[in-house]
């Protein structure tokens, strides 16, 4: 007869008071599964994140209280699950998973990893450290009422880098500047204005007008005169807003005028862009009080977030911002810069008004204050109940590998809706892992095309190795017969190799590169294919089965445009966000920065549906390629689709 402890057969209770466990991730997903970790019967985890404590936070990670605001999230954690049960050995860790200091002997020591993580850069390197140490992980990630767990295990199961996600979306700097047609752009917009003014000035985010927009074919000489504003209201000059704006003392009426009225003149010159398009209408501040302020209309009912206020009302909201961002600047000292961050009321509040004032101009439909933190935050927000069943099956799942029966093990996906069996949580088998998968395949290679007399060391070490192949410490050297080294992870040693070109070491069409990164165990070969017909700002292509490269999308056009997560009768598996994240219950749909630029208003949340077996029927069921978010690290914000908390 079977002798249980509690509700566990003996020998799985004592396993789990033996084994070491290490949970990545301590916000909406992680507080649930060290509350369940516990009293379930694990005695020995070990928790990390970098992260800390924010008021936004309180509404759903359920082990943290307002005295802890601005605390280690790991560290709290870990006092408040010790609460349930004092007999468990809990150690926390306040930093980056990403850390040189754990690395693949670290990993080594536990018999299992749970993530609970909301970005995409994290969630790569567990999947490549676990490959490295062959113990199982346990992948997880919500997105509203939407969420999935599946289990990863070498030689047996996909990856987490298996499949294919879906590239952050970005929008062409005209468009931006010049031509906005949805919300999303006048939002990115008003983003790029913060930074432009308060913030990091980055000549990528250029806010003026784009004379050099190449559908408006027009002669600035020309059509300069037409620009009546051009230099006034504080001397105009397109060389730093920045610059611009301090020579006014940050005067709300200048910037608004500026920004508003005589950038929209500016543009109007450009006759080309206007002839298929309704042609923008000026703003003016002096107009808008004498006309606007004596017919204020009363406050309007329901939660002040989603109130879309009037023009005036947005005009007021731009110009108390900016005097309270313009305040903050000052009490931190000449030189000093703000960083926009969703949760930070001035700074939501005037890109909300920047934003609005911008799409009124345009003819759009004004959003609320609510709408525009959803798009410029990149979030859906969380479902504490969704956490919750989450970090319950990752547990159920963690009992089946430590029981030895890792083959009964499935990918389970929460819906919003039941599917035609009436079935919330839909259990899917586990897919073997992809022969071309450019991280578990035994021999991992893939081929870049590039302009090697163009592109820098630098940037492939910066842009290919790092950002795309998710490496943190490349090392690479070249397939000549020499074993040439082009870059170094020591300090130093290759640094004067950066600005040169790949050309100028004999890089050419068919050059082999050897990319390793000895922190990761990983090795990545890389045939170079050189071409000089790249499109205007591309730098570089993935041959075949890029690991940005997402299927090509099956929804609609009027699905793909709306913020949403998942398909209607299946859950988008997210294996689940940077950047700091946002928060680690969020998903970003679309960013506009950072990458920026995933897709605020239009989630592209569709890829190529595969159908594998119930696991309970044996029927096949919708199962959607995986997607995920990305970001920074260990951080929020920012950027492609994915599954965060």
């Amino acid at each position: 007869m079977v002798q249980l402890v509690g509700s566990l057969r003996r020998e799985l209770a004592e396993s789990l008071s033996t084994c070491k466990v290490l949970v990545v991730g301590a916000g909406g997903i992680g507080c649930e599964l060290l509350k369940n970790l516990v009293l379930t019967g694990f005695k020995n985890i070990e928790v990390i994140d970098l992260d800390t404590i924010d008021v936004s936070n309180l509404n759903r990670q359920f082990l943290f209280q307002k005295k802890h605001v601005g605390k280690s999230k790991a560290q709290v954690a870990k006092e408040s699950a010790l609460q349930f049960c004092p007999s468990a050995n809990i150690t926390a860790y306040h930093d980056s998973i990403m850390n040189p200091e754990y690395n693949v002997e670290f990993f080594r020591k536990f018999m299992l990893v749970m993530n609970a993580l909301d970005n995409r850069a994290a969630r790569n390197h567990v999947n490549r450290m676990c490959l490295s140490a062959d113990i199982p992980l346990i992948e997880s990630g919500t997105a509203g009422y939407l969420g999935q767990v599946t289990v990863i295990k070498k030689g047996m199961t996909e990856c987490y880098e298996c499949q294919p996600k879906p590239t952050q979306k970005t929008f062409p700097g005209c468009t931006i500047r010049n031509t906005p047609s949805e919300p999303i752009h006048c939002i990115v917009w008003a983003k790029y204005l913060f930074n432009q003014l308060f913030g990091e000035e980055d000549a990528d985010q250029e806010v003026s007008p784009d004379t050099a927009d190449p559908e408006a074919a027009w002669n600035p000489e020309d059509t300069a005169a037409r620009a009546t504003a051009s230099e006034k209201d504080g001397d105009i000059k397109r060389v730093s807003t920045k610059e611009w704006a301090r020579s006014t003392g940050y005067n709300p009426v200048k910037l608004f005028n500026k920004l508003f009225k005589d950038d929209i003149m500016y543009l109007l010159t450009m006759d080309k862009l206007w002839k298929k398009r309704k042609a923008p209408i000026p703003l003016d501040w002096q107009q808008l009080e004498k006309n606007m302020r004596p017919q204020e209309e009363s406050p309007a009912s329901g939660l002040k977030d989603q109130q879309v206020l009037g023009v005036w009302g947005y005009c007021q909201l731009f110009q108390h911002s900016v005097e309270t961002l313009r305040s903050q600047l000052q009490e931190k000292g000449e030189g000093s810069e703000l960083v926009w961050d969703k949760d930070d009321p001035p700074a939501m509040d005037f890109v909300t008004a920047a934003a609005n004032l911008r799409m009124h101009i345009f003819s759009m439909n004004m959003k609320s204050r609510f709408d525009v933190k959803s798009m410029a935050g990149n979030i859906i927000p969380a479902i504490a109940t969704t956490n919750a069943v989450i970090a319950g099956l990752i547990v159920l799942e963690g009992l089946k590998i430590l029981s030895g029966e890792l083959e009964s093990c499935r990918t389970i996906f929460l819906n919003k809706c039941p599917n035609l069996r009436k079935k919330l949580l839909v259990p899917c088998i586990l897919d073997p892992p992809s022969a071309n998968c450019y991280v578990c395949a035994s021999k991992p290679e893939v081929t870049v095309k590039l302009n090697v007399q163009k592109t820098t060391v630098l940037s492939l070490q910066d842009r290919i190795l790092k950002e795309t192949f998710g490496m943190v410490a490349p090392d690479v050297q070249i397939e000549d017969g020499k074993g040439t080294i082009l870059i170094s992870s020591e300090e130093g040693e290759t640094e004067s190799n950066n600005s040169k070109f790949l050309f100028d070491f004999g890089i050419c069409n068919g050059s082999r590169l050897q990319a390793d990164d000895f922190l990761q165990d990983y090795t990545l070969l890389i045939n170079v294919l050189h071409t000089e017909e790249l499109e205007r700002d591309v730098e570089f292509e993935i041959v075949g089965e890029a690991p940005d490269k997402a299927p090509p999308p099956q929804n609609n056009q009027e699905e793909v445009n709306s913020i949403t997560n998942g398909n209607k009768d299946s859950a988008q598996p997210s294996t689940s966000s940077e950047v700091p994240v946002e928060d680690d219950d969020i998903m970003i749909v679309d960013s506009d920065e950072e990458e920026a630029a995933a897709s605020s208003s239009a989630a592209a949340t569709s890829g190529t549906k595969r159908k594998n077996p119930d696991a309970e029927t044996g029927e096949t069921s919708t199962k959607r390629p995986r997607t995920d978010q990305s970001a920074t690290a260990d951080n929020d914000d920012n950027d492609d689709i994915i599954a965060l908390d």
